[in-house]
């Protein structure tokens, strides 16, 4: 403990005021003045060495600091005999200094506790015995064993077992979640309970904690566009402040005033405002399971006024099921429509054939044979010869090609489509049999997602898919869409992003990275959701929701928003400071002791300020309310 103390950030400060105290003591003895003006030097040397050092540094790298304002003004003390303000003026700063590393340690602790998480030793099966290993000698392939308490050391798949993970770590999910053979397990969660056998995918730093610390740490040490600019102004105003002190001291030839002009005017709040503001608000986002990419991205985030999203796998469960059989002909039973159906999607790959099959084996339907011949038609359906029987299953226009009457089934299939299901036409030979649906599963978030993007200061929700309008537009008025687009290609979804950004927005384009790749890459920020899976949506989102929860995303933009208003509060807070200092400098009564403590007061306010966004909370799901009454759309629209 002591040894840390004395390499840490308090060893300075602590010898110097040491010093201070002796001359003040010494100060009382008579004749003695001498002795407490040298101990008052020597503790200046001791606090203001390493402020130095960091000055001819910055001179080296042709940039001046506020350590070169420090120690001008320190050692231009020493030089006039006003030993006493040189001392306060360079123990005050090292005491900032070090107040100032401790709490920016702290709004690291996202960090912090991510690298906390990861695991020190694993449990594997080695030659049908249980050997405890270091973590990151685990081989892939290896199977490791979790048990009741411990830490899950790799990445890998669960092959035997079941039990419950605490993924608090990794998606910010304070729930644990249930493990079976199959699932994904994570390096740096916890077991909660149960016993499970995990087969090794991915060690030490291809595990996803580890992706996520390295994506943390760029992310807190990327610079904002602000603080880019505080930058770019520190550079300048630094000589600009010793010119102006050196021309008050020159035409008052008070070398003092001009001194302390220098201690006064130094912008450490201002500099440290942007900074200790985005590593906060990064590393609270972090521990609620949102990666954002850096400052950059996190003041994009705050300015977004429009979200696109994808409807499959977004707002939807990404799974089509069976919905509907409607039967029609005379005779025809539910199980004849979708048995004859489920025999010609036997030798479909098309990805409406699985619901289909599924529904039929869920119903207690025999497993179809492969048709005969199948040929599937582009845009309208499928065509298929089974036992002799010619069955056709999708939409009119398939019916008509063949030569068969749609009759009342066009009726039918408007209705489906209209409640926002798929609806596929089943014909045998020249009968139609009847209409069977399909559709994906609406998210039971996906309403009070909409409705949390408006609260958060979102104009506009857009759908972006490759349905048909009528889907698109149920589906759109059942989760309170603000407008659709339907029926689009990949290159559309990019060209609609577009028209937004043209009419002003801020776009966040919501999608799963595949087909939403280049709409994903145009938005000014993508947004990738599940990424605890997907090593690339880690390393190249703007912004990364660890787990599917979409609520993470409106929460992320108020955070975003919450941080960007802390840095302006910080600067108004820094420049504030500055100009009361200089006011009282000039109406006298402020000296160089005073200035400092003042100045290292408000680097501490700013600091404090920040912290604040690490006590956010991911807001609670607010309860949908059911009015009964479908959402007004905007507008639907086919294409772009």
């Amino acid at each position: 403990m002591t040894r840390r103390w004395w390499h840490g950030p308090w060893r300075v400060p602590a010898l110097a005021g040491a010093l201070i105290l002796a001359a003040v003591l010494v100060a009382q003895v008579p004749r003695a003045s001498t002795a407490s003006d040298l101990l008052m030097v020597a503790a200046a040397v001791v606090a203001g060495t390493g402020i130095a050092r960091a000055a001819v540094r910055a001179l080296a790298a042709r940039s001046s600091s506020i350590d070169l304002l420090v120690t001008i003004a320190a050692t231009g003390a020493v030089v006039i005999g006003e030993y006493w303000e040189a001392a306060a003026v360079t123990f005050l700063f090292a005491v900032g200094h070090a107040l100032e590393v401790r709490t920016l340690g702290k709004t690291r602790s996202a960090l912090a506790a991510l690298v906390a998480a990861a695991p020190d030793v694993a449990v594997v099966v080695r030659e049908g015995q249980q050997v405890e290993v270091p973590a990151a000698e685990v081989a892939v392939g290896e199977r490791v064993l979790v048990k009741n308490g411990a830490k899950v050391p790799v990445d890998g798949v669960v092959v035997g077992g079941t039990g419950a993970l605490d993924e608090a770590s990794i998606t910010g999910e304070s729930i644990p979640a249930e493990k079976s053979a199959g699932d994904r397990v994570f390096a740096g969660t916890v077991s909660r309970g149960g016993f499970l056998e995990v087969e090794t995918r991915g060690v030490g730093a291809d595990t996803t904690l580890a992706r996520i610390i390295h994506r943390v740490e760029e992310a807190q040490d990327a610079k904002a566009p602000t603080q880019l600019f505080m930058d770019r102004f520190a550079r300048w105003y630094t000589p600009g402040i010793v010119l102006v002190a050196l021309a008050v001291g020159l035409l008052t030839r008070d070398v003092v005033l001009a001194l302390t002009l220098l201690v006064i005017a130094c912008p450490g709040a201002l500099v440290i405002s942007i900074p200790v503001s985005v590593v906060a608000g990064i590393g609270r986002a972090a521990r609620d399971g949102v990666l954002v990419k850096g400052g950059e991205h996190l003041e994009t985030t705050a300015r977004i006024d429009a979200v696109a999203l994808d409807k499959t796998g977004t707002l939807t469960e990404g799974r089509p099921e069976l919905t509907d059989v409607v039967t029609l002909a005379p005779g025809t039973s539910r199980a004849d429509v979708l048995g004859w159906a489920a025999r010609a999607e036997a030798g479909s790959e098309h990805p409406l054939a699985r619901p289909v099959l599924e529904g039929a084996a869920a119903e207690g339907l025999a497993s179809p044979d492969l048709p005969e011949v199948v040929e599937p038609v582009p845009g309208k359906g499928i065509h298929a010869v089974t036992g002799g029987r010619r069955v056709l299953v999708g939409n009119a226009a398939l019916l008509a090609e063949h030569g068969v009457e749609a009759g009342g089934a066009d009726e039918a299939a408007e209705r489906l489509a209209a409640a926002g299901r798929t609806p596929m036409l089943v014909a045998l030979d020249r009968e139609v049999l009847g209409v069977i649906a399909v559709a994906d599963r609406v998210r039971p978030t996906a309403r009070t997602l909409v409705d949390a993007l408006h609260a958060a200061g979102v104009r506009e929700v857009v759908m972006l898919t490759g349905d048909a309008p009528r889907v698109a537009s149920a589906i759109g008025s059942e989760v309170g869409i603000d407008t659709v687009h339907a029926g689009l290609l990949p290159e559309d979804k990019l060209t609609a992003v577009r028209a937004l950004q043209s009419r002003g927005r801020t776009v966040a384009m919501v999608g799963d990275g595949v087909n939403d790749a280049p709409a994903l890459a145009t938005a000014d920020v993508g947004v990738a959701m599940a990424a605890a899976g997907s090593a690339v949506a880690v390393e190249t989102a703007d912004v990364a929701l660890m787990s599917d929860d979409l609520l993470r995303l409106p929460h992320a933009i108020t955070l975003a928003r919450r941080t960007v208003r802390v840095m302006r509060q910080n600067i108004v807070i820094a420049l504030l400071t500055v100009a009361a200092l200089l006011a009282g400098v000039f109406a006298g009564g402020v000296t160089m002791a005073v200035g400092m403590l003042v100045h290292e007061a408000s680097i501490l306010v700013v600091i404090g300020n920040a912290m604040r966004l690490l006590r956010t909370r991911p807001p609670a799901p607010r309860a949908q309310v059911e009015t009964g009454q479908p959402h007004a759309l905007r507008r639907v629209e086919t294409g772009v």
